[in-house]
């Protein structure tokens, strides 16, 4: 019997997102992949990358670095998960997109280390569109402002926006808001959906999806993926 090509699930997932975006009357190039390679072991990562899948996305710096660092020729690495202050340097020197930029004191750390270097990185800001508590993320009321300040106080060139719906919300209308704040600040990227619901963020605008689960399986336990010479 042929073994199951590993690679298999990204064909299946960029398939998925074309037909969506056809659906939405949207061309399929519009809308780009960022394979969510968190906590997953370098065996399971490497079949997507030998297919060609050239965007990851990381919850935490350190991990990444253990990851990635003196491998990432020719990949595009984003951090999707919440950015302390104290690791501004460690981001700057290995992703390109920083997609979780949410309040002043981090926008003042990176404009720092940014007229330092004289190199910016892409950057989006996080809109917690449920407004929960235990999620970083602007407040939806003050993302207008927020994003203003990015841009005259700091100088930033904001990219797009991105957020994590509620889990148990019906993803849809924060996608529509998140595009809504989008259009009215001139922000023309939007990064949203996920494993569960990156056809509904499509049809609602994404530019990008973030797919962990359902490109590479279920995560290894933390401490697990930790001991494996892929992760930190």
């Amino acid at each position: 019997m042929t073994a199951p090509d590993p690679a298999s699930p990204l064909k299946a997932i960029t398939d998925r997102m074309a037909a969506a975006a056809r659906a939405a009357g949207r061309d399929p190039a519009e809308v780009v992949l960022v394979a969510v390679s968190k906590q997953q072991p370098r065996e399971t990562i490497e079949p997507i990358l030998a297919a060609g899948q050239s965007r990851f996305g990381e919850n935490r710096v350190q991990e990444a670095q253990g990851r990635w660092a003196g491998r990432r020729e020719g990949l595009e690495l984003r951090l999707i998960g919440p950015l302390q202050s104290n690791k501004v340097r460690d981001a700057l020197d290995l992703f390109d997109v920083i997609e979780t930029l949410d309040r002043p004191r981090l926008a003042r750390v990176l404009a720092d280390e940014i007229q330092r270097r004289g190199q910016a990185p892409r950057l989006y800001v996080e809109v917690n569109t449920g407004e929960e508590p235990q999620k970083a993320g602007v407040a939806p009321a003050d993302a207008d402002a927020f994003i203003r300040s990015c841009r005259g106080d700091y100088g930033f060139a904001i990219e797009g926006l991105m957020c994590v719906p509620p889990a148990d919300e019906e993803p849809a209308m924060h996608f529509a808001l998140l595009a809504k704040i989008a259009a009215r600040n001139g922000v023309t990227k939007l990064s949203m959906g996920m494993s569960a619901d990156f056809e509904t963020a499509i049809r609602f605008g994404a530019t990008s999806v973030r797919v962990g689960s359902a490109l590479f399986g279920a995560r290894p336990p933390l401490r697990l993926a930790s001991a494996t010479p892929s992760s930190a």
